[in-house]
């Protein structure tokens, strides 16, 4: 008897344990206001992406291309700074805590972009015959940055692990370190990807970067009304597609749709 009343109070205690960890993990998303879970130390997850980012540097071919270069570098510095500014205003300067912004422009014919925490961005000249002109090319600047600005990556990882260790294992794996945090970092930036509950959290990530990146690229003043076009194009790259339930990324046709919606909110902010 005394043994199942020490059990309960032990179940009890953890729960406590558990609730409060899971509470104090809580942040909001700026501008959406999403509730998330980010469970890990931002320095930690900027310190892997700082590494695997060099390694990736090293392994591909940045671009030779100075006019395009500086084209892609300069837009990223003006949502940057516009995101900044406006972190500031709304005393929210932890959200940019530790980040040192580098893009770079790889020669890649792949039309894709990402980005990292601690604002390591990658964008490929693939994507850019369907940018086309710098509004376009915002959008996917912006989406990127919307990643970082939003810590998706911290989300995603805190995820992972609890998925995979449960929550009273959560602190153990944190504090060793174990190889499968490394391997969870690469999940979460695209490096395999599982069917079950990550992927519709993934898909929330793609629609919600879509969301601040229409308001950011509006405040450094690129039309958000290009989105619908630049997703257009891309819808018709052709293909075999994935159907959007086996997909971290929205089907093109609610992408769209959802952006449409968002317009008018970023349209407030836009200031030619």
């Amino acid at each position: 008897m005394k043994s199942i009343i020490l059990l309960h109070r032990i179940k009890i205690c953890l729960i406590v344990l558990i609730t409060g960890l899971l509470f104090n993990s809580c942040s909001s998303v700026p501008i959406t206001g999403r509730r998330q879970l980010n469970m890990l130390p931002e320095s930690e997850l900027v310190a892997m992406a700082a590494t695997s980012y060099g390694d990736f540097m090293k392994e591909n071919k940045v671009s030779t291309n100075t006019e395009q270069t500086r084209f892609v570098k300069e837009i990223a510095g003006n949502i940057t700074d516009a995101a900044e500014q406006y972190l500031r205003q709304k005393g929210l300067e932890n959200r940019i805590s530790g980040i040192s912004w580098e893009i770079n422009l790889i020669e890649d014919e792949t039309p894709n972009a990402w980005a990292m925490p601690g604002g390591k961005i990658v964008v490929y000249s693939g994507i850019l015959p369907y940018t086309k002109t710098s509004d376009g090319l915002a959008v996917v600047i912006g989406h990127e940055i919307g990643h970082v600005i939003a810590r998706h990556g911290n989300e995603r990882m805190s995820q992972g692990l609890l998925i995979q260790t449960g929550a009273l294992a959560l602190s153990i794996a944190l504090a060793e370190k174990p190889a499968q945090t490394q391997q969870l970092f690469m999940a979460a930036y695209g490096v395999g990807s599982e069917i079950g509950i990550s992927l519709p959290f993934s898909r929330t990530h793609e629609y919600e970067a879509d969301h601040l990146g229409l308001i950011l690229m509006s405040m450094a003043g690129y039309n958000p009304n290009v989105a619908v076009e630049f997703w257009e194009r891309m819808s018709s790259m052709g293909g075999q597609k994935p159907p959007e339930y086996l997909s971290t990324h929205p089907s093109d046709e609610n992408r769209i749709a959802a952006i449409k919606k968002i317009i008018p909110e970023a349209m407030k902010y836009y200031k030619p």
